[in-house]
């Protein structure tokens, strides 16, 4: 499973008169909220009949089930999704069946309903009870990390739940050099944020030398431009797409940073054909994201900016 993942929840689930006593939900949806709002988003289900539906005033909604609906509102983890069935669900099963349909055409990591329709998706896998989510195979099996394959594939898959609903992404990686075949991909994977209605702010980050040790060299700031808007004008023009690239003095670690998540990169961007080179990915917390968002705002002064620029510009 990606580090970011994207559940469907049923109404029920927000529902008071859904659970054996007001504590009982209360408890339950705390620790759904804290996995929700760390490492989750939250399918949208008809093009937003789903939330209209929380925010109306036709069922006693339970307090925190309000509350977690408030907050993936604000973080945007609401991820709208079109109609599949025909007609509005009129009932929790009939939203479950809505959850399902939509899985069929993009999958999802699981659907979350209470006990009081479990029942009746007894046959199916990715149907859990939220009073039983610890003993559900697809919850349990969440990690704060991933191993993958240095490889385009693995990256897309890792980062494809990011790049389509972020609004920022931040690529840290201070040999990111788009003249390099070995970064040839990360241009191609940057091509998985064309085409939303909005597309996000994004920012590249690297050091202002190239290689290491006695064969270190450093570019003037006006090269590295010129490199940048050679290798990716002509891209992002084409998929109407603008990036922020940051040159910096040195620094060593890699990261992707996101309004949704942070993770460690630990071996940067740049792929290989080694089909056994495998590379680790962390989910930081939001603390330390929030921190290394501010490490590299040329504002915080940690580190020495040289250049930035903007492409297309």
């Amino acid at each position: 499973m990606a580090l970011l993942a994207e559940y469907a929840l049923t109404p029920d689930v927000f529902d008071l008169t859904a659970y054996t006593s007001e504590d009982v939900g209360d408890l339950q949806l705390q620790l759904l909220k804290e996995v929700l709002l760390s490492e989750g988003l939250v399918r949208d289900l008809r093009d937003g009949e789903w939330c209209c539906l929380l925010r109306g005033d036709s069922r006693p909604w339970h307090r925190r089930g309000k509350e977690l609906l408030k907050k993936l509102v604000l973080q945007k983890r609401l991820v709208p999704f079109a109609a599949v069935v025909a007609g509005v669900p009129e009932s929790d099963e009939e939203w479950c069946r809505e959850a399902l349909a939509s899985h069929e055409l993009r999958s999802l990591s699981g659907i979350i309903v209470t006990d009081r329709i479990a029942h009746h998706f007894e046959t199916e896998d990715l149907v859990a009870r939220i009073s039983r989510l610890s003993s559900t195979p697809w919850w349990a099996g969440r990690s704060p990390s991933m191993r993958l394959r240095r490889a385009l594939p693995d990256y897309q898959s890792a980062l494809e739940l990011i790049l389509r609903h972020a609004n920022s992404v931040v690529f840290v990686d201070p040999h990111l050099d788009p003249t390099l075949p070995r970064y040839r991909d990360f241009i191609t994977l940057l091509g998985l944020t064309a085409g939303r209605a909005s597309p996000p702010f994004i920012e590249i980050h690297r050091a202002c030398y190239r290689g290491s040790g006695p064969s270190r060299q450093v570019l003037e700031s006006s090269e590295w431009e010129e490199i940048f808007r050679r290798e990716l004008t002509a891209v992002l023009r084409d998929q109407q797409l603008s990036v922020e690239v940051f040159i910096w003095d040195d620094f060593h670690d890699r990261y992707v940073i996101s309004d949704l998540i942070g993770i460690s990169a630990m071996n940067g961007f740049d792929t290989t054909s080694a089909v056994h080179n495998l590379t680790t990915w962390t989910r930081l917390g939001r603390t330390d994201r929030d921190d290394i968002q501010r490490e590299f705002d040329p504002a915080c002064n940690r580190h020495g900016l040289k250049a930035r620029f903007k492409i297309p510009g």
